[in-house]
């Protein structure tokens, strides 16, 4: 709560600027602390404002103040109109001009001993005592050193004007001491905020109520309270431990856990200080005056109401020296000190006491196991888990560790030198085994530099031969030298890909390679099978449409090599000699149980998003195909979220990253929530070494590749479109409103699908059959269409050759049927292409017989090397902008000589215009390997849902 804030639930006066602040402040000081005001006066001599309707007419007052002003060089009396306010009432506004420019230099001063009164309240630095006829009145204290600099800080500060009102009585004229004056204050508001309807027994009891109360009876009792409050001096702690024997006991048992000796301060002079003893002895009178051991008596006595074992020094001729105990030292260690010092008396412990003590939960392999790494997961050693203790970051020896598990004390001395113990630590030091790990798990605990244990998450130290192979992950390589029989000129990012793969694979892991497409995966996965050498043949699964690439690259690049499609109904495996053999997902799926009957000596999973779902029949099938070296090929890594990262490298490294119930909740849901920095930080230290991402952009990647440029055109919808899309709106909205869990998420999904329709074509939302020679009339149901026509125009004008992708079969048929009938030579290829025509319509395309080929993303957005195209559309928007530059890459890659430019036609005012914006945001994740796709717009409320698919028309 604010200070200013407390002012207004103790006094429940209202905080208006009843009084201007350019107003000079100055306290007007009563018998009866709280019966004190805050005057307000000109010393321009303007005329005062009227008073204002914020405050109670009973609490402002106008009167006429005696002032001295400098005159010459004397001063004299005037007299000066003033407004006065009551203490509580006039907080608030004292507290807002501290920091006002317009306020006066003596109200801002006022301003700042305000808050300092505030802040003295607020620790509960009140003092119960009498004024001088005997009445009840709170007083500020007591004050420590800090408190007593700032208090003297401010009335230096404070100028004329704030204490021009003159001492009452005869003689001659004298003004207050501003720090004098200041103390009142502290003490009118001190005297003020306790008295509250809210307090105990408000009414009519001494202290609560506002009506003085005489207390004649209690003069010794306030005598002794004021004298605390007003003492010279103030007491601190300094602990010694010498005493402390940490194995030897005295004869009944007790052990000697060291003494908190008393230190007197004085508070005029906070460098003077001395023990008691010496002041008890008389040394130090001179210094500290006659009163000082009743000072230091009264603040003993005080702070043992914070701390009682302290009563124990009332006991003594001389409270000097008390003995602790071990309860008693680690009660100091705990809550103890923080409470003391809150009071005012603080705690020293020994400068030579460290408090560095700390545990790591280190993991080493057994002895005698290879120090390099090399054949690190060969061996079926499981490794030491354990707690290491260590002091100033060097571990203890057993025998320390030992010693401090023997230990019941919250101070132990170890190599001579007073240690702070943490009990969790000694817990640690008796239970140092934390069991056996394999090591798939220790190699995760060695990446991350942490462990879950018991819950939580403590920091986890690898050494010996698990450091030397974290080491060698995390340490980048260099370029490896081109393999014998290779025939290709390698560019350097390649021979580093190769030289990763190759270290991976040697150390028996396996890895990622998610280089954006067009960087040549295909050729760095030919060069490891050559570098490897092995008898084994190498297996490839790769979608059907990459068959005929790999075959032909294989051949290229490594001639003699032998190279077999294990795919149709004549497959076969017999007679194999080492090389290549090519299969696809599908009839790896099928034939999964003959495959695994083979050595391979590597299996490469090419475009290894097809198997980012764990629970999918093909990617079970894949997991059951034993090799020692596994590869996944990738541009996207992760498209929809990170469980699709967890099935690629729980694949190429079993184990890993644990099971995915456990990676979801250690890592995944914090890193896509964006909650937890430190999530990230860790699962990129864990998967980084298992997987290489490389992309166009990055420095020294393929500069040689001509400029890419990307236009978004904005397409207006056609009248037909906006009244569907306003009334499949209404409708579904209707439905989801009342709609909930699973169902209410299908109607979500099923709108986005029905709507992005509507924005291509109204006939592929309706379904209709549309005749080839609808011509005219189709164009103009479809903005997006009739602006095909326009970029198809232009360019085939220039005998340019262009990709048109659609994630739609619908749509990419009604598109090539317009072409067909416009007389535009035109390919259409969809997942439904067999894999002989593919090839051909690929080479078609790249010999330039066909300049436009329409294309299904999803059966076409990978794999494909099409480097005629000097022109990529998308007609409409995917989820993930990483998919979208996967198909945009089946031109922009290597071989590409031409400028590449990408047209994006986006439907204005739609729900494709909102998903642009927020691709633009989600780029960002992509490039950190996140992704929520379609299911995260599921889950918008209601409102938001409509914001995001209502139509905006164009103002």
């Amino acid at each position: 709560m604010s200070d200013s804030a407390v002012v207004a639930e103790r006094t429940g006066e209202q905080q208006g600027a009843a009084v201007p602040v350019r107003l000079a402040a100055v306290f007007l000081p009563a018998p009866l602390p709280r019966e004190g005001r805050i005057a307000f006066w000109d010393p321009e001599g303007a005329p005062l404002p009227a008073g204002s309707p914020e405050v109670d007419a009973a609490s402002l007052e106008r009167a006429e103040l005696t002032v001295v002003r400098p005159h010459g060089a004397g001063v004299r009396r005037r007299t000066a109109p003033a407004l006065s306010l009551p203490v509580g009432a006039a907080l608030p506004l004292l507290v807002r001009a501290r920091r006002d420019p317009a306020a006066h230099p003596a109200t801002a001063c006022w301003g700042a001993a305000a808050l300092h009164a505030l802040r003295l309240t607020a620790r509960g630095r009140l003092l119960p005592g009498l004024t001088a006829t005997g009445h009840d009145a709170w007083r500020a204290g007591p004050l420590d050193p800090d408190d007593i600099a700032h208090l003297r800080a401010v009335a230096a500060a404070l100028p004329h004007e704030g204490h021009a009102v003159p001492l009452p009585g005869p003689g001659p004229l004298r003004l207050p001491e501003p720090e004098a004056l200041m103390r009142s204050f502290l003490d009118a508001v001190a005297d003020t905020l306790p008295r509250t309807p809210a307090a105990p027994f408000a009414s009519g009891k001494p202290f609560a109520a506002r009506a003085p109360q005489r207390l004649p009876h209690a003069h010794d009792w306030a005598a002794e309270v004021a004298a605390g409050m007003d003492a010279g001096v103030r007491i601190s702690l300094r602990l010694d431990l010498s005493a402390y024997n940490l194995f030897n006991a005295d004869a009944d048992g007790a052990r000697s856990a060291g003494a908190a000796i008393v230190q007197v301060h004085s508070l005029a002079d906070p460098t003077l200080v001395a023990d008691a003893a010496a002041l008890w002895a008389g040394d130090a009178d001179a210094v500290f005056g006659p009163r000082a051991r009743v000072d230091a008596a009264l603040a003993v006595r005080r702070a043992a109401r914070v701390w009682p074992p302290l009563d124990r020094l009332s006991e003594q001729d001389a409270p000097d020296v008390l003995a602790l105990s071990d309860e008693e030292l680690g009660d100091l260690l705990g809550v103890a000190a923080p409470r003391l010092a809150a009071a005012g008396v603080a705690v020293h412990w020994p400068r030579d006491l460290a408090q560095d003590l700390t545990a790591a939960a280190v993991v080493r392999p057994a002895p005698g196991s290879a120090t390099d790494g090399t054949g690190f997961f060969e061996s079926e050693e499981l490794l030491q888990f354990r707690w290491q203790l260590a002091l100033g970051g060097d571990p203890l020896s057993e025998a320390e560790m030992d010693a401090l598990a023997e230990a019941h004390r919250p101070v132990v001395r170890l190599r001579d030198q007073w240690v702070l113990v943490d009990p969790a630590l000694v817990r640690k030091a008796r239970k140092r085994e934390l069991g056996l790990l394999d090591p798939v798990d220790a190699l995760s605990v060695a990446l991350t530099g942490s462990a879950e244990i018991d819950g939580e998450t403590v920091e986890a130290v690898p050494v010996g031969a698990l450091a030397a192979l974290r080491d060698r992950l995390t340490t980048g390589v260099h370029p490896a030298e081109p393999p014998a029989g290779l025939h290709a000129t390698l560019r350097d990012y390649q021979l580093r890909g190769l030289a990763w793969l190759d270290l991976m694979t040697a150390l028996g892991l396996g890895g990622c390679l998610a280089d954006d497409m067009g960087l040549g995966k295909t050729i760095t996965v030919i060069a490891l099978h050559l570098r490897r050498a092995r008898r084994e043949p190498t297996l490839v699964v790769c979608p059907a449409s990459l068959l005929g690439n790999w075959q032909r690259e294989i051949t290229r690049f490594a001639p003699g090599v032998p190279v077999r499609r294990f795919h149709g109904t004549d497959r076969s495996l017999d007679d194999l000699d080492g090389g290549f053999v090519l299969t696809t997902y599908g009839t790896m799926r099928a034939a999964a149980a003959r495959l695994a009957e083979q050595r391979w000596g590597m299996v490469v999973a090419d475009e290894a998003q097809h198997v980012k779902n764990p629970y999918s029949a093909t990617a079970k099938a894949l997991r059951t195909i034993p090799s020692p070296a596994r590869v996944a090929l990738t541009g996207t890594p992760v498209e929809n979220n990170l469980s699709e990262l967890w099935a690629l490298l729980d694949w190429t490294t079993p184990g890993l990253l644990g099971p995915l119930k456990s990676f979801r909740a250690r890592h995944a849901r914090a890193v896509e929530n964006g909650e937890d920095e430190e999530a990230v930080t860790r699962l990129a230290r864990l998967v980084r070494p298992f997987l290489l991402r490389r992309k166009k952009s990055d420095p020294g990647i393929v500069p040689e590749l001509p400029p890419k440029t990307e236009t978004d055109h904005p397409v207006p919808l056609t009248r037909e479109q906006a009244s569907l899309y306003e009334a499949v709106v209404r409708e579904s909205m209707l439905a989801i409103e009342t709609a909930e869990g699973i169902a209410r998420r299908g109607l979500v999904l099923k709108l986005l699908g029905a709507l992005k329709q509507i924005c291509d074509h109204p006939a592929l939302y309706l379904k209709e059959e549309v005749p080839p020679t609808a011509g005219e009339r189709l164009v103009a149901r479809s903005g997006k269409l009739a602006l095909l026509d326009e970029l198809l125009d232009t360019l085939l004008a220039e005998d340019g050759s262009a990709l048109v992708f659609t994630q739609y079969v619908g749509m990419a048929r009604l598109i090539a049927a317009h072409l067909a009938a416009r007389a535009v030579p035109v390919d259409l290829l969809h997942g439904g292409t067999p894999v002989p025509e593919r090839e051909r319509m690929v080479d078609r395309f790249q010999s330039g017989a066909i300049p436009v080929l329409v294309l299904s993303l999803r059966a076409a957005g990978t794999g494909l090397n099409l480097t005629r195209a000097g022109h990529v559309v998308h007609f409409d928007r995917w989820w993930n902008p990483a998919v979208e530059e996967q198909a945009t890459d089946r031109a922009y890659r290597i071989g590409q000589t031409q400028p590449v430019q990408v047209h994006r036609l986006i439907t204005e005012g739609t729900v494709e215009d909102r998903i642009a914006e927020m691709l633009e945001s989600k780029r960002a994740l992509a490039d950190a390997i996140l992704g929520s796709g379609e299911s995260a717009l599921t889950e918008l409320t209601d409102r938001d849902l409509s914001d995001l698919v209502s139509l905006r028309r164009p103002s």
